[in-house]
């Protein structure tokens, strides 16, 4: 696959592509680090995790697997992700010993001996790239506790036609030509750009949720220009 092909379901040879420059381009965005602690800390994860155990699905670089860390320093958090690239560059981070990263796609964790039951789930920028999201949806459920929760930290602009056309300026002014710029290759961004306008709107998101059994499906947005563009999707598995 070349990149500029990418799709979902078969991405990791293109995330492995934009792995080195991938930091600097997220940091660059001022609300892109600080959502994800939004998220974390909406997960609502009691006595900084003591005693409980986290799946971070898709940690890419790290930086989710950073915000779990931030609001449950005492849990295990196992982070996985199927692009080697990415997964190396999170790996040379420094990380406590009870942080432990795999390689391997979100389908495939039982054949890595990664089973359930997880106290809480956190999957961002995850779902929207997945061949059979729905099936995943099922498969987050069946590995977390009754009662655990998921929180799922994605792009999802359909509902809102402002933010649709804050997402087309955005891609196009910076996101796309700042990927250029740094890799020679932007179809890793030009895919990010197409895959959001894609995906499913936040309400069509929430009944996906519902329809995967999950109870307690909620969502809400972050603050700054990413507003109705990245939200927080809450469910929980039922008790």
């Amino acid at each position: 696959m070349r990149v500029g092909e990418a799709g979902p379901g078969d991405l990791s040879s293109a995330f492995d592509a934009g792995a080195p420059a991938y930091d600097q381009l997220v940091g660059a965005n001022p609300g892109y680090h600080s959502a994800l602690h939004l998220t974390a800390r909406r997960m609502r994860i009691p006595n900084r995790g003591k005693g409980l155990r986290l799946l971070d699905a898709g940690c890419g670089t790290g930086a989710s697997t950073a915000a779990l860390l931030a609001v449950a320093p005492e849990a295990e958090i196992v982070a996985v992700d199927a692009s080697r690239g990415m997964l190396d560059a999170a790996q040379a981070k420094d990380w406590p010993p009870s942080v432990r990263f795999v390689h391997t796609p979100i389908e495939d964790l039982a054949e890595h001996g990664i089973t359930g039951p997880f106290d809480a789930i956190l999957a961002a920028y995850l779902v929207r790239n997945l061949a059979d999201p729905d099936a995943q949806l099922r498969e987050f459920r069946s590995l977390l506790r009754p009662g655990g929760t998921l929180a799922v930290h994605e792009y999802s602009v359909r509902d809102s036609a402002v933010a649709t056309r804050i997402w087309h300026a955005v891609c196009w002014g910076i996101i796309i030509p700042a990927g250029w710029w740094r890799t020679r290759d932007a179809g890793l961004y030009r895919y990010l750009w197409r895959s959001v306008l894609a995906f499913d709107g936040a309400t069509a998101f929430r009944q996906r949720l519902t329809d995967a059994g999950f109870t307690g499906v909620h969502s809400e947005t972050v603050p700054g220009w990413e507003a109705n563009i990245v939200h927080t999707f809450l469910a929980d598995a039922p008790q």
